[in-house]
């Protein structure tokens, strides 16, 4: 994506539909005004009219909308050219439209170049023009509402609050900087500390925030795992509300991963079924056994599940034992006492029990029967809570790893600058430089100081259209 050029792309998804928009952007669109439509448009201001083609037949009958820059999506001289949805039809309007800026050097967009430009020319910042991306490819409500609010610039403005008391602070200490005969002690005349408290709090309230903004837009892994027999496939149908796994009385019936996607209160999860685990010398069984530990070791949680009639069986004991040593740190791990019914145990919710070992992560308990829905809400209440999720997330924006990353190592910067503070005086330059570095890692979120080659990833993964 280089030069000043004006470009022109489908702006609606590929296949048919009611209606296709033809999008072009750039300087001086007047020649291709003329070509297709004929006639001058009024600014923002629908048309209704034949598209031409060369010899003056109608390609189609649409609507046209010239938006004078910098009034505009990109900021640019836009025109949209709408139609009915053929791909023939919009593949005709689209080539004729190339045809007639031929002259203007009019070319085909690449991925996200229209965004792209939008960013360039001020008419978004770097966290809104993903949420333009992250929009379009919300799996759930929630998610969409999530990535409206990020596009509407929530996220920046929190970010943007940020920096300004971080310039704030800066400006005091690199103040005392540049006077250091004053005899004053920094520290109590501005209030650095309290400040810089202050600022930590809402930084991390922010990456908390943000942290569920991208559970939304990355969703959860659940992997079952468990001896055969136990109910895995019965309740992965019980959290889909449907019969996506075959269900028998035979041990071993599920050899090979089984992964469907649900949502719980707007929340995407990814739960994964996982072939049984026991000592077998079916060679295909074996190979579904090692997937199910690949699959719990890149786990965000781990549903081991256990039959309430016998939960303190040898073989139960050895998979903790296993998944203690396999599962990362951070791992989450709930024991699911399946088939309460036939247990004679009542329904309910045990969070953070003890962990089987001292290497083990902390482990909850759920008692619930699959068969019969029995607690099943209690399992999709904890896993929300493990998830980080809080009830009412209205006000949650849609965040991306990047994010997460960056406000990560903000906070660790002010961790240090903390550090620096407490010695006085006598480390004004180290702390300086730590709040530097932490405005600049918040910059890199909106795109102040982003690096080219960051910008080329982002928005060559958007659709061509945008």
């Amino acid at each position: 994506m280089s030069g000043d050029a004006p470009i022109a792309a489908i702006a609606t998804a590929p296949g048919r539909g009611g209606i296709g928009v033809v999008r072009v952007s750039g300087v001086g669109l007047r020649p291709v005004i003329d070509a297709v439509l004929g006639r001058a448009l009024a600014p923002r201001h629908a048309t209704y009219g034949p598209f031409l083609a060369a010899d003056g037949s109608a390609i189609d009958q649409g609507i046209a909308i010239h938006f004078p820059a910098p009034h505009s999506y990109t900021g640019e001289d836009v025109l949209e050219l709408q139609g009915h949805g053929g791909p023939v039809v919009m593949q005709l309007l689209l080539r004729r439209v190339l045809e007639a800026g031929r002259g203007i050097g009019l070319r085909l967009a690449e991925p996200g170049e229209f965004t792209r430009r939008a960013y360039l020319n001020d008419k978004l910042d770097l966290a809104q023009a993903e949420a333009v991306a992250d929009l379009i490819d919300a799996s759930t409500e929630q998610a969409a509402r999530s990535a409206a609010r990020s596009l509407e610039g929530e996220f920046s403005r929190a970010v943007h609050a940020l920096v300004e008391q971080l310039i704030e602070l800066r400006m005091l200490v690199e103040a005392t900087l540049d006077f250091p005969e004053e005899e004053i002690d920094f520290l109590e005349a501005a209030g650095a500390r309290g400040r810089l408290d202050a600022l930590s709090s809402a930084l991390l309230a922010l990456l908390a925030q943000a942290q569920r903004g991208a559970l939304l837009r990355e969703g959860l892994s659940v992997v079952l795992v468990g001896e055969p027999n136990v109910g895995k496939s019965s309740l992965l149908n019980a959290l889909a509300g449907a019969e996506v796994a075959i269900v028998t009385e035979i041990p071993g019936t599920t050899r090979d991963r089984i992964a469907q996607a649900i949502q719980i209160e707007g929340v995407p999860l990814n739960v994964i079924d996982t072939a049984g685990l026991r000592e077998t010398r079916d060679e295909v069984e074996r190979l579904g056994i090692a997937r199910t530990w690949t699959e719990a070791a890149r786990a965000d949680v781990v549903l081991h599940l256990l039959d309430a009639r016998d939960a303190d069986a040898a073989g139960a004991r050895a998979i903790e034992r296993e998944l203690a040593q396999r599962l990362r740190e951070a791992v989450p791990m709930v024991r699911v006492y399946n088939k309460i019914d036939l247990a004679g145990r009542p329904a309910r919710v045990e969070r953070e029990a003890e962990a089987s070992s001292a290497a083990a992560p902390p482990v909850s308990a759920v008692w619930l029967s699959a068969k019969t829905g029995e607690g099943i809400d209690g399992l999709r209440s904890l896993l929300l809570e493990l998830a980080g999720w809080q009830a009412g997330g209205e006000s949650t924006f849609i965040a991306r790893e990047r994010h997460l990353e960056a406000l990560r190592a903000a906070a660790g910067h002010l961790e240090e600058a903390d550090r620096h503070a407490r010695a006085g005086n006598q480390r004004l330059d180290l702390l300086a430089e730590e709040l530097r570095l932490a405005q600049e890692r918040l910059n890199t979120i909106t795109g102040e100081f982003g690096a080219d080659d960051l910008l080329g990833v982002i928005f060559s993964r958007f659709c061509i259209g945008k």
